[in-house]
């Protein structure tokens, strides 16, 4: 090879491996992200408990109630029994690097209602335990896990119609995907579903881990590529076909009967809006708010609106019993 052609091919195929390191060590970095978030740290149970003693004692315009436990199937369910006859019950599911303990004080946005949760696949015993957590599917397997407590509640004299799914992030990706099961069934909807920030599926929300909060200008490049391999390396640690994460892919044609509450953040870069606006159109019934903020922070800009919005679908769905 002529010497001139070889001080060109020299940097360009080295350009070339610093390029390749640099989207396997990016991909290997969202993947571990996707299956094991690094900012989720499990609480001492002594702490969780402590928790749990003061939502049963209630406040905040919250009765209260008595904390119960059951099984359904490999999972431990707790169950905030409220001292008068409630006329149904509000599952929460908590979101991406979070678990029960995080999400339980939202049961104060229902004081009418009983409220159950659970953690995804155990993760938090896990942990506590010193096992090995097993890995965050994005709702491939944690879905299912949701449907198998809604067999459980209706098994506890709880109608279908009687039963309200709330969650945000990834929980309210958990909670679509998971509806998508229920409703085909053909047993009937739900009570209701609120769900504001669900990411479109783990090879979309992967790609917009490797965007962040800015755009740079190697994005529309790489960025599509370092998602997709980072997101396949997530399925084969976790054991899931990324298509089962895909809210387009499952909702697919289906005409939802189970009545919605959307929260839109119209500048949400990790759940992006267009997405959150089609699942919401696949809903029969279906009320959209839309806010011009960031993932999650609808409840930061509406205030006291927020929750009237969430006490006001809920008692159209479920009236309280006066």
């Amino acid at each position: 090879m002529a010497p001139k052609y070889r001080l060109v091919l020299g940097p360009a195929l080295l350009a070339l491996a610093v390029l390749g390191v640099f989207v396997v060590s990016r991909a290997r970095s969202v993947a571990r992200e996707l299956t094991d978030p690094p900012f989720y740290h499990v609480q001492p149970l002594e702490r969780v408990e402590a928790t749990y003693r003061d939502l049963a004692k209630g406040g905040f315009g919250d009765p209260g109630g008595a904390w119960e436990t059951f099984d359904a199937g490999p999972r431990r369910v707790w169950f905030l029994r409220r001292a008068e006859p409630a006329p149904g019950v509000v599952l929460m599911l908590h979101g991406f690097g979070d678990d029960r303990w995080g999400t339980s004080p939202a049961l104060r946005q229902f004081p009418h209602l009983d409220a159950a949760i659970f953690t995804y696949l155990g993760r938090d015993d896990a942990m506590r335990e010193g096992r090995p957590a097993p890995p965050v599917t994005f709702g491939a397997k944690e879905s299912r896990e949701v449907a198998g407590v809604v067999h459980a509640l209706e098994a506890k004299g709880y109608p279908r119609r009687h039963i309200l799914l709330l969650g945000r992030s990834l929980g309210a990706s958990v909670a679509l995907l998971a509806l998508a099961q229920l409703e085909k069934e053909d047993r009937g909807p739900l009570g209701g579903i609120i769900w504001e920030g669900a990411p479109a599926s783990s090879r979309d929300f992967a790609e917009r881990l490797v965007r962040g909060p800015e755009d740079r200008f190697w994005h529309p490049f790489l960025a599509p590529a370092i998602g997709s391999l980072g997101s396949a390396w997530a399925a084969a640690k976790g054991g899931y076909d990324r298509d089962a994460t895909d809210l387009k892919l499952q909702v697919d044609d289906m005409r939802l009967r189970t009545p919605s509450l959307c929260f839109i953040a119209s500048q949400d870069r990790l759940a992006p809006p267009p997405v959150q606006r089609w699942v919401a159109s696949r809903f029969k019934v279906n009320r959209s708010v839309e806010v011009p903020t960031w993932h999650l922070h609808c409840s930061e800009i509406l205030g006291s609106r927020y929750g009237d919005e969430v006490r006001a679908a809920t008692e159209s769905w479920i009236p309280s019993r006066r």
